[in-house]
């Protein structure tokens, strides 16, 4: 269950809890939360839009003055930005011969078999989305992290942004997100469900090109989200992580211990989130590598978290997201 950093915000297992009468989580849920970890941290929020959720991000402080006797003090105020955040639409149908099912003598475990390869396929694209997806391009998809964090020079979340020292096009990145109610979290349309929805639209005929026709059962997949970062201190991206280096542990090799561990620091308060490292397989792999040498690696860990295996530093999961490519760009 959610911790006081989430009191708001739910995991997608806490929400179809809440949503099912009954308390259970639906078979579509634990698929998702079993292939990848983001949903099983991810936490979500109703958004307060039909197509999203707009927020209050504050943008300066009151820094206060030092008063003198017998002199004023001029007000000062804090100032604010609204930001929305929009959802995307992730859509797909899944059919099944009726003919399979007939001979089956389970069709309602043959169904949810054969639609697993769509909830997977969706997932892939979600975590995708949740990585790259960059609205500007592809207005249909979410924001995602990467485009938002992809300057080391202007923006003012650059100095969140930690450069590994890649120089080629084989790069990679880590990232440190702390899941809250007012730092990170998903968003689903005001009075929709949370998470990926299946619908049942039982037998139909299906007709194909050259006019024959047999019959199916149809399942409709729908998947409406986005993300919302209320505060962009509380992500830190370690970029330009060179794989090639990384892989032949050349001196030349990022640090990887040490910027996760600088990566941390740079929280304001580790407290108000649920922080949470992601990295695809390749890095992984390293890390797993990296904890028998205890002498330079004595903060990481191999831990037991809600069952499994997890390695962490300093107590924070380290969690793979396969999305996460090993031939990002420089970033500059």
């Amino acid at each position: 269950m959610t911790t006081a950093a989430g009191a708001l915000a739910l995991t997608l297992a806490d929400i179809a809890k809440l949503q099912d009468p009954k308390g259970n989580i639906t078979p579509v849920i634990e698929i998702l939360a079993t292939e990848d970890g983001v949903l099983d941290d991810m936490l979500f929020m109703e958004g307060n839009l039909p197509t999203g959720h707009r927020s209050t991000a504050r943008s300066g402080m009151p820094e206060g003055t030092w008063r003198k006797l017998n002199y004023g003090v001029q007000p000062e105020k804090g100032t604010t930005v609204q930001i929305t955040d929009t959802c995307g639409m992730l859509e797909s149908y899944a059919e099944v011969d009726a003919k399979i099912l007939s001979l089956s003598g389970n069709p309602g475990a043959v169904r949810l078999s054969e639609d697993r390869a769509f909830i997977l396929g969706m997932r892939k694209t979600m975590a995708t989305a949740l990585i790259y997806g960059d609205t500007s391009i592809d207005a249909e998809k979410i924001m995602g992290l990467t485009p938002r964090f992809n300057d080391l020079s202007g923006p003012e979340n650059a100095e969140n942004i930690l450069d590994a020292g890649g120089t080629g096009d084989d790069n990679t990145s880590i990232w440190l997100v702390a899941w809250g109610d007012n730092t990170v979290h998903g968003i689903y349309p005001k009075g929709s469900k949370a998470g990926l929805s299946n619908r049942d639209l039982g037998q139909v005929t299906k007709i194909l090109a050259d006019g024959s026709m047999f019959e199916v059962f149809r399942t409709h997949y729908t998947w409406d989200t986005g993300l919302c970062v209320r505060d962009w201190r509380y992500i830190v991206r370690i970029a330009n992580v060179d794989v090639s280096d990384l892989l032949a542990n050349n001196v030349a090799a990022a640090d990887l211990t040490s910027l996760m561990g600088d990566a941390l620091e740079m929280l304001p308060d580790q407290s108000l989130g649920r922080p949470v490292f992601y990295c695809n397989r390749t890095v992984r792999k390293v890390l797993r590598r990296q904890i028998q040498d205890k002498v330079k690696n004595s903060t990481l860990t191999m831990d037991q978290v809600g069952g499994r295996r997890v390695i962490a530093l300093d107590g924070v999961p380290v969690r793979r997201i396969d999305a996460i490519t090993i031939a990002e760009s420089r970033v500059v």
